[in-house]
């Protein structure tokens, strides 16, 4: 069984400079930068909804428009459907249809690095089905507007054949190992985070409405620390089963920090090295920035030019017992 929690991420604008000062973020180059700033060269993955039988060929359609499949090209055979192009080229939305599933999902392809993952909006949650085959895939979201969206993702690319298999639940995250301890084999921590993005690319709030955004930033790893520990994700994983951290933010103090400080208050825990599993064979894909750490407290996709799959930081750790 899969359980997956998630939250909504924080967001605001133009307070770059102070932030990654304040915060602890990556000193990242220009080229970085303008990447996050520039949604036009944002590149996307393409998801087929293998529970839709679309009366087109969208795996024909996207090979003769330059996409190429994802998870064949890298000899990953357990990876969705997935269809990505070198350019920036954004394939159109589905169009919502009254008794008819999407055939499609649009999605930032580091996030398929992390397949074990998701809730609100529900793009992973779609892929681990494709794949995972579970007996159960739980999608906790505590946000009553995020897990309406959620629930209306469920319905548009999930047959009623599956709805046995997935349930949604609202439960306080923080404290989620509580009522389920040990109910599953794995267990996603999609935390709330800065969501570098939007925090960049949101619309102008003057400097109070900064100011806060700010303080309400430096509280998330306080946040993302009590998510993963012993109270809810790493409570809520069986023993022998494994809980996946991941983050759309450049920030220390919310990736390796908060990993680093689990550690060091958990026992009975060990980080698992995603190097040779993951970052080796899909390095000409996706730009993997040094973590300075041995071992390596996880990956972190950074945004380049050519390739803007990213920010996504993910860590796995393994309960022992």
């Amino acid at each position: 069984m899969v359980v997956l929690l998630e939250g909504s991420p924080i967001s605001t604008e133009e307070l770059w400079s102070s932030a990654r000062v304040t915060i602890g973020f990556l000193v990242i180059s220009l080229t970085k930068r303008k990447v996050l700033l520039n949604p036009g060269c944002w590149q996307y993955g393409v998801i087929l909804n293998l529970f839709s039988s679309p009366p087109v060929s969208y795996r024909a359609v996207l090979l003769n428009t330059g996409f190429w499949q994802y998870g064949v090209m890298l000899n990953l055979f357990s990876s969705p459907p997935c269809f990505i192009h070198p350019s920036p080229v954004r394939y159109p939305s589905p169009p919502h249809r009254q008794g008819q599933l999407k055939p499609y999902y649009l999605m930032n392809a580091a996030s398929l690095l992390v397949l074990d993952l998701c809730s609100a909006p529900g793009g992973k949650a779609l892929a681990i089905l494709q794949t995972a085959d579970p007996a159960l895939l739980c999608c906790n979201e505590m946000d009553p507007h995020r897990r309406d969206w959620l629930a209306k993702t469920l319905e548009s690319f999930i047959p009623q054949s599956l709805s046995s298999t997935v349930t949604v639940s609202n439960q306080d995250g923080r404290i989620f190992g509580q009522s389920e301890a040990g109910m599953y084999d794995k267990v996603l921590l999609d935390a709330p985070c800065s969501n570098d993005r939007s925090w960049l690319f949101s619309g102008p709030g003057g400097e109070q409405h900064g100011a806060v955004r700010l303080r309400e930033r430096a509280r998330l790893p306080t946040l993302q620390t009590q998510l993963l520990r012993y109270m809810s994700a790493l409570a809520a994983v069986r023993p022998g089963g494994v809980a996946v951290y991941s983050t759309c933010t450049l920030s220390r103090s919310e990736n390796q920090e908060v990993v680093e400080a689990v550690l060091n208050t958990c026992p009975g825990v060990e980080l698992q090295d995603l190097e040779e599993e993951l970052a080796l064979p899909l390095q000409e894909h996706f730009t993997f920035t040094p973590l300075g750490h041995t071992p390596s407290l996880g990956l972190l996709v950074v945004p380049q030019q050519g390739q803007t799959w990213g920010p996504m930081f993910l860590s796995r750790i393994k309960r022992i017992h």
